[in-house]
């Protein structure tokens, strides 16, 4: 389903100033992460952001943004980066950040911030929030913490770990890509590629069965690091199947949904956890 949103209401808006700031640390599979939570005035929705690839400390801004508009937010550093314990995996270090052992690793360091949370405001719904490689790891979390109870995708794949790596290889950082090639010349590589490195793949799809929250994801259609037709064409097979799945596609956007000057992707975010979290409370009374 394609969502299209008005503008927020901007009277829901609160200034930095009646926002509290607390630096949490939690425990998660054997190390000790490090995180903040900003908590609006009188707010009825909180969130755990979800890191994308790559060496991610706490997401402040983006955190920010959210609490300003009333949603309380955990941020915190990636496992192995900043001030968080344990071991940071990934290409630049020559480690596989997407294999299944680190994806699941991640979905329990999730998971603990969830828990975080819940246990600070027992009776507000929790959701996650997460951009691109998060895509893998929000399902798992999802499926196996009964405390999530929505979840918003930026630019995140339904696809496999593998078939991502053939669109990307494929692709190849260029830019023109989709000038050049069709949809159904990409789904032809996705599918018969050779594989350029061999581990246990990650299917989404496995997790999504296994959950019954609404889900958003926000797609651009320009997008070269995913096949965003192909995950669209996912999600609406679990639409048929009635999941409370839906998206939103951006024809100008790439891969990047969400950045200081592009803001359309995160309004519509906002006024959709506004609108699950009211609807989660109303079934819960």
């Amino acid at each position: 389903m394609l969502i299209i949103m008005s503008p927020l209401n901007q009277i829901d808006a609160q200034t930095s100033d009646s926002i509290k700031i607390e630096n949490v640390t939690f425990k998660s599979e054997g190390v000790i992460l490090d995180g903040t939570v900003y908590k609006p005035k009188n707010f009825k929705v909180a969130v755990v952001i979800v890191h994308g690839s790559g060496q991610e400390t706490r997401m402040n801004e983006f955190a920010k943004l959210l609490a300003k508009n009333g949603i309380c937010v955990l941020t915190y550093d990636k496992r192995g980066v900043g001030k968080s314990g344990g071991v940071y995996n990934g290409p630049e270090i020559g480690t596989n950040n997407i294999d299944s052992t680190n994806l699941n690793l991640l979905a329990k360091d999730a998971s603990n911030a969830v828990n975080l949370l819940h246990q600070q405001n027992k009776n507000i719904p929790v959701g996650l929030v997460g951009f691109s490689q998060a895509g893998w790891i929000i399902p798992i979390t999802s499926s196996t913490n009964p405390f999530v109870e929505f979840m918003v995708l930026f630019s995140c794949p339904t696809i496999t770990t593998l078939e991502q790596l053939r669109f990307q290889f494929y692709t190849n950082g260029n830019n023109d890509f989709w000038e050049n090639n069709t949809e159904e010349n990409a789904r032809e590589h996705i599918k018969n590629d050779p594989d350029r490195y061999q581990f246990i793949g990650t299917n989404p799809k496995v997790s999504l069965s296994a959950v019954s929250i609404p889900g958003l994801w926000l797609f651009g259609e320009k997008d070269i690091q995913i096949p965003v037709k192909f995950c669209i064409e996912q999600l609406n097979t679990f639409k048929v199947q009635g999941k409370p799945f839906e998206y939103t596609l951006f024809s100008t956007l790439g891969h990047n949904t969400s950045s200081a000057n592009i803001t359309e992707p995160a309004d519509i975010a906002i006024q959709w956890i506004k609108q699950k979290a009211i609807k989660i409370e109303k079934l819960k009374h």
